[in-house]
């Protein structure tokens, strides 16, 4: 569950804010009826009143819907946003959306359960000729060489703590994820694509890849940095790649 700081640097992030801000412009007509799944603080479905909605769902379970609600009637928009606290597996819409929003990709598009979310809402939401937003992710990985960030995985458990041999730990931890940043020099290896979900058609949430790198220099393999680009779109989209411009999105 994310903070109201956090909501506020997701907001605060420029080429997610401005590319969302621009696929509702291109997708929105007058008289649409959206679906914002995942609102949190509401600036989605804000966005899709000022480009024509007659009708906002937003779709929210945590008691952040509160603040959007709020925030709604300060704007003079609560009577065009229907804010609904649930589940969107739970829930069934008077008509179905022209328009699906939603980002609830978490660190990457395969987290937690927002793959099954999703394609439940496009069976169920959705218009058949509906507009989904995103429309596309692609799934990147790339070997990484990162001393520092490494040495804060290991340390704790290669050295005895307080008398105690604790690196039977110490594989387990360098299995797990963790948001961060990597830069381009810490790749060592070139970028591959390993998954492409296309949202329009996407039937699985079991989503893999299989690849195979050469290594061309002598370097330290420390782990995998995996990223996505995302068409919200034709045309328009953003990045978490390594040396794009910052987004909240991290995961190494």
């Amino acid at each position: 569950m994310y903070s109201l700081y956090s909501y506020g640097t997701m907001i605060g992030s420029s080429p997610r804010t401005e590319a969302y801000t621009e696929a509702l412009r291109h997708a929105v007509r007058p008289g649409s009826v959206v679906v914002d799944l995942g609102t949190g603080t509401g600036i989605w479905a804000l966005l899709a009143c000022r480009f024509g909605a007659r009708k906002v769902y937003a779709i929210e379970h945590s008691d952040v819907i509160e603040v959007a609600r709020e925030t709604a009637g300060i704007n003079g928009l609560s009577d065009r946003i229907e804010f609904i606290q649930e589940l969107s597996t739970r829930i069934t819409l008077p008509e179905p959306a022209d328009v699906l929003v939603s980002d609830v990709r978490g660190g990457l598009p395969v987290s937690g359960t927002a793959l099954a979310t999703l394609m439940d809402a496009r069976r169920r939401l959705l218009a058949p000729d509906g507009l989904m937003i995103p429309l596309r992710d692609t799934l990147w990985a790339a070997v990484v060489e990162v001393p520092q960030l490494y040495e804060t995985y290991v340390a704790p458990w290669d050295e005895a703590t307080h008398g105690f041999r604790m690196q039977n730990i110490r594989q387990r931890v360098c299995n797990t994820l963790r948001k961060d940043w990597v830069t381009v020099e810490g790749l060592v290896t070139q970028p591959q694509c390993w998954a492409v979900l296309d949202y329009n058609s996407l039937e699985r949430c079991d989503v893999c890849g299989t690849l195979t790198w050469t290594v061309e220099q002598e370097r330290v393999g420390h782990g995998l940095s995996v990223w996505f680009d995302t068409t919200l779109v034709q045309g328009v989209g953003f990045s978490n790649a390594p040396g794009a411009p910052g987004t909240r999105f991290r995961r190494r």
